[in-house]
């Protein structure tokens, strides 16, 4: 008999987690090949939803609960969940029950066709015009700074091997981005459609700071490129530069009384100076996740567990 665990980030879900919990029970018992369990990672959500969480798992012994001790964001919470869980196969999902946890067989089908990851695809989303154009800047940025095949959509709903995960599980560092721990793991990664829901209650819990975050911590935590796209452009303007000063040069010798662009030397330093500052940037923030990542900064901590953990787990 196969496991699956399904790990499942919690934060502002005190109304909804029950229910996609029961779905995924109604859903998983329909095939007795699987055994399952669930793990409920609550990140700190302001709501009661450790309450439900607590509640779940005296109902069930299928279903475990972490606590955080501050909020860590999406990604590190499910690394918490990752290192708790043992099944072959470990399914990541949302708590809004926008991802459709009846679907679930849909993935793993997949994943046994010889896949390693499986990521669940809409054909129409449901999420806000914002979230919508987040998701695409974010998938902007996985095709040209993570190398993610092209055409592949990359979602929060996904499927992956116990061998994937595991892997995944080996980064220590606290700037997690489990899309690029994926990638740098395993290419051969399969997709599948499924229906995405309407949202029954709440708003999303990503801010514009939060996606902000998300995106700068995935293409600096993953990814050299953007040093080499800083290198690129000093060289461009220095080029440009260059040529400027020749076409000055060539102008005021063929028209002598043509005066001397301030206005547009100082536009120039200005726009030139801006971009350096960037670079400069851009180059402490990778300093400064060296610095922090050398402190060993925690990927999350972990202040309560709820639930039938086995020993190994308890010894974490």
């Amino acid at each position: 008999m196969k496991k699956i665990s399904f790990v499942i980030p919690c934060y502002g879900s005190e109304h909804t987690i029950e229910n996609v919990v029961n779905e995924i029970r109604q859903t998983v018992t329909k095939r007795s090949e699987y055994d399952y369990e669930i793990i409920l990672v609550n990140d700190y959500s302001p709501d009661h939803v450790w309450d439900k969480i607590t509640e779940l798992t005296r109902e069930d012994p299928h279903v475990k609960g972490l606590f955080l001790a501050k909020n860590f964001g999406q990604h590190s919470a499910l690394m918490a969940g990752y290192r708790e869980s043992d099944g072959d196969i470990v399914i990541s999902l949302d708590d809004d029950g926008q991802t459709p946890a009846d679907e679930l067989y849909s993935l793993v089908d997949k994943l046994e066709e010889g896949y390693d990851v499986v990521y669940a695809t809409y054909a129409n989303k449901q999420h806000s015009g914002f979230r919508n154009f987040g998701s695409k800047i974010n998938d902007y940025m996985c095709d040209i700074l993570l190398n993610k095949p092209r055409g592949l959509m990359v979602t929060s709903y996904f499927a992956a091997r116990r061998f994937v995960v595991d892997e995944v599980c080996r980064y220590q560092n606290p700037y997690t981005y489990v899309i690029g721990l994926i990638f740098r793991t395993t290419k051969n990664i399969g997709t599948v459609s499924v229906t995405h829901r309407q949202r029954q209650y709440g708003h999303s819990g990503y801010t514009f700071g939060k996606l902000l975050g998300l995106w700068i911590n995935g293409f600096t935590a993953f990814s050299v490129k953007p040093l080499r796209i800083a290198t690129a452009t000093g060289v461009l303007f220095a080029m440009l530069g260059f040529l400027y000063v020749i076409y000055i040069i060539i102008n005021k010798c063929i028209n002598p009384a043509v005066p001397l662009g301030w206005s547009s030397t100082t536009a120039v330093l200005l726009i030139v100076g801006g971009i350096i500052l960037c670079m400069m940037g851009l180059i402490g923030e990778y300093l400064g996740r060296i610095y922090i990542s050398m402190n060993n900064s925690p990927q999350y901590v972990i202040r309560e567990k709820v639930g039938a953990f086995n020993e190994e787990s308890e010894k974490n």
